[in-house]
């Protein structure tokens, strides 16, 4: 019955639907957008419009200038979805007033004063370390060697193979960045758990999205789980429109009967 409510919110209010069609996607370290590839060709083909930001993952005060630039590009609200380290980013840059909604996909999701170092730096016994190397010149990455079964366990092996060689470097000043004000305080969000992710641990994942009160969904899949189950990912992102377009669209109907 509810999704007979949204569809039918979406044909009747046509205008607010268009105005909340416009997805924007932030990727996380080590990697660059072209990982959404598959996340995009759904959601385009189901009628959203869609903008993969190529954050530089130089710090986060760069990576949410570009974000916001991609914001703004819109002209329109958005959806704001942040995979990994992109979940640090859309936390803070998700305090754009275009903003209304918020996605994590196995991502951290930091409150005031936490960074990607602070979340880290007490795992949880018994969980799996990242194989980072050490820094070279301020910038991280990951032992090719263990970028599999780290990072994207259930991707192809000559996939695996060619995101460890084209690995983008890691600013370790991204890693410090801390967040002056968590958008998923004030905006609803939503949060895939990737079971099987070796670098952010589930239950790591699931006491954050608890605190952000996120709605969640579990999956089973790597950290690279955009990658290797697109129709999850992309699915949760689409009903994020849709309850925000659904919200927005009962809001307004309240408004006009007043």
């Amino acid at each position: 019955m509810q999704t007979l409510t949204i569809t039918h919110l979406e044909i009747q209010m046509n205008g607010i639907t268009e105005a909340l069609a416009s997805i924007v996607l932030v990727h996380g370290g080590f990697v660059d957008g072209s990982g959404w590839e598959d996340v995009h060709r759904i959601l385009t083909k189901d009628g959203y419009s869609v903008t993969v930001v190529q954050n530089p993952t130089t710090s986060l005060a760069d990576d949410v200038a570009f974000t916001k630039r991609a914001i703004e590009a819109q002209g329109k609200p958005v959806i704001l979805v942040g995979h990994s380290y992109g979940g640090v980013v859309i936390t803070e840059a998700g305090n754009h007033p275009g903003v209304k909604g918020l996605v994590y996909v196995a991502a951290f999701a930091p409150d005031r004063g936490e960074s990607v170092s602070s979340l880290i730096k007490d795992p949880v016994p018994g969980a799996p370390v990242p194989p980072i190397l050490p820094p070279q010149n301020g910038f991280l990455a990951l032992d090719k060697a263990k970028f599999a079964a780290s990072f994207a366990g259930d991707v192809s092996a000559e996939k695996a193979a060619f995101m460890a060689d084209s690995q983008v470097p890691w600013g370790v000043d991204a890693l410090t960045g801390a967040i002056s004000e968590p958008s998923w305080r004030t905006k609803p969000s939503w949060y895939l758990v990737a079971k099987d992710d070796r670098m952010i641990p589930p239950a790591a994942q699931r006491a954050m999205s608890q605190r952000a009160g996120s709605t969640v969904v579990e999956v089973p899949g790597s950290h690279a789980v955009y990658v290797s189950r697109p129709k999850d990912v992309a699915a949760l992102i689409e009903r994020a429109a849709k309850e925000v377009a659904a919200k927005e669209a009962a809001g307004k109907q309240v408004t006009a009967k007043q």
